[in-house]
């Protein structure tokens, strides 16, 4: 060995080559991974705290029938809105049943039925609109009548499924849908590398198919928790899940490894928090109760929840965002089809 040859490998690393030793090395990604995860930790927390913790009312869209102008409905109005610290946005109607069917379409969360002279009100609630606007709407109206003297009937016109006290089910199974969705394309990049595009999104749909079936199977036939509109659940579910897989699937084109972190933010630190499943949209923070219907899981929070509990009043809308976004990822993906690390 000469001595120049000996001198450069007795020559102590610089700096430049202990950064690209390490920048080649395991450690690298292990690291950045490291403080991903304790970001992505907090942000999880924060995220659903933010929307959850502490559900409050900004606008509940109220339908009204009767002598609201007058005494006591004026009344129980002024002192409503003064409780909740929020606006009830009036929706008046010539009938109580034009009000029920208003709920029926989910255009309001409540009928207020203010009968000429007296000092009563009748205030419906809808379980099944949301259970924690409801809760929070009936917990208020009883305060508010002793405060004005007011009597106030309240009642339940659409009362969750005996299975599903809380009205949460929805979300979970929605919630299962998206997270098996992604976790499901992780799997087929990671063990199914050599699948072609045509192949990865044909199996894409029937992991989601059977999938979407196991779930709803699960919370209908075995637990009983939901009595489900079977097919149309079973579908839901399965574009949920597709949906969420081919949103993986377009970042892992785009970004290759770190296709997580999008597919994460995108569909759990501000999909699912802003979904209207677990906390309504009306007691959400304004952004949240907005942005969270044009993603996947609103979408499906909200097609699902029409299907269980609004049956014949199915909007195209919830189907129209969760389609535009599989179109979208299967578009996204195809054309850069390219730079996905999997194929032959």
């Amino acid at each position: 060995m000469s001595d120049s040859a000996r001198g450069a490998r007795e020559r102590p690393p610089t700096r430049t080559d202990r950064w690209t030793a390490f920048r080649e090395s395991p450690f690298l990604p292990a690291t950045v991974l490291t403080l991903i995860l304790a970001a992505a930790a907090g942000l999880f927390a924060g995220s659903y705290t933010y929307a959850m913790a502490d559900p409050t009312p900004r606008t509940v869209p109220t339908a009204v029938v009767g002598a609201y102008r007058e005494d006591p409905g004026r009344r129980f109005i002024a002192g409503l809105e003064e409780a909740l610290d929020a606006s009830v946005k009036l929706h008046p109607y010539d009938s109580r049943s034009a009000a029920v069917a208003a709920v029926d379409e989910q255009q309001v969360f409540a009928v207020l039925d203010v009968p000429a002279g007296g000092d009563a009100v009748t205030l419906d609630l809808s379980g099944a609109s949301g259970a924690s606007v409801a809760e929070v709407l009936g917990q208020a109206a009883q305060k508010v009548g002793r405060a004005t003297g007011v009597t106030v009937e309240v009642r339940d016109l659409r009362p969750l499924q005996e299975g599903d006290p809380r009205g949460l089910a929805i979300f979970y199974i929605s919630l299962a849908a998206v997270i098996i969705g992604f976790v499901g394309a992780i799997q087929l990049s990671v063990n199914a590398r050599d699948l072609n595009p045509l192949e990865r999104i044909a199996y894409t749909a029937a992991y989601a198919l059977l999938g979407g079936f196991a779930i709803a199977a699960a919370v209908d036939w075995v637990l009983g928790a939901l009595d489900l509109p079977f097919v149309q659940s079973w579908m839901i579910l399965a574009l949920t899940m597709f949906t969420s897989g081919m949103v993986f699937t377009m970042f892992n084109a785009l970004v290759g490894r770190w296709a997580m972190l999008p597919t994460w933010g995108l569909m759990v630190l501000l999909g699912n928090p802003s979904s209207g499943g677990a906390v309504s949209w009306p007691l959400l923070p304004s952004p949240l109760g907005v942005i969270g219907q044009w993603l996947p899981p609103g979408a499906s929070v909200n097609a699902q929840h029409t299907a269980v509990y609004f049956p014949g009043h199915q909007h195209v809308f919830p189907f129209l965002v969760l389609a535009g976004w599989a179109v979208l990822s299967c578009a996204v993906f195809w054309t850069w089809r390219h730079r996905h690390p999997g194929g032959r």
